[in-house]
């Protein structure tokens, strides 16, 4: 199986989150895709808005709204028990355990592979997966060849262009909590359970 492993805050998740790997999932014949949450992301120490739980339960409810896609929330990433930071290659290693035959590939945004030299052993990360470097604005696929990698490395990594998103969680958050209903950005079920349960500044 080729396995899509999708991880960050999804805080919320929304719209831009389905488009990406819909995209990828077509661009690169992906028989399944996991949305992992992050618990606790150790570049952005100010943490999520939304606890991880809440999270989660969006995250379903967004994969449940891609019909015809084999979409799925995982918490292989959730918060670990001694509260430390979670690394994105102890989840690639601990998804190879359980699916050791699975061919992975890591769905990535462009702004965020850039910084892959920040993460924890960038080196096993591109051995636990092929990464899918989706554009964003603003930043040209070709400033991956400021990493530094190996010709081995490299072959690894694919870019996929021409991706558009129609959101961004922390304008979504921002439209929330001025009160907007963030229509086209979210779906129906995401903003019930974001006003059920009074995320991000929203009421019932």
């Amino acid at each position: 199986m080729r396995l899509g492993y999708f991880g960050g805050s999804f805080d919320p998740p929304h719209l831009g989150h389905l488009a990406m790997a819909g995209a990828v999932a077509r661009a690169f014949s992906l028989d399944r895709v996991l949305f992992a949450p992050t618990g606790r992301q150790p570049l952005k120490p100010a943490g999520p808005a939304a606890a991880f739980p809440d999270r989660l339960a969006m995250t379903e409810l967004l994969c449940r709204a891609q019909q015809g896609a084999d979409f799925e929330a995982t918490a292989i990433d959730a918060p670990l028990a001694n509260g430390e930071p979670n690394y994105t290659v102890d989840a690639l290693a601990l998804l190879h355990r359980q699916a050791p035959a699975d061919e992975i590939f890591a769905l990535v945004g462009a702004d965020a592979f850039l910084d892959l030299r920040l993460w924890r052993d960038p080196d096993r990360l591109l051995e636990l997966a092929e990464w899918i470097v989706v554009s964003r604005p603003g930043f040209a696929l070709e400033q991956i060849d400021a990493l530094n990698l190996t010709a081995a490395q490299r072959l690894r990594i694919h870019a996929l262009d021409g991706v558009a998103e129609p959101a961004n969680a922390t304008r979504i958050r921002e439209e929330l909590r001025a009160g907007n209903d963030c229509d086209g950005l979210l779906p129906p079920a995401v903003l019930s359970y974001i006003r059920a349960h009074h995320l991000y500044g929203t009421g019932s």
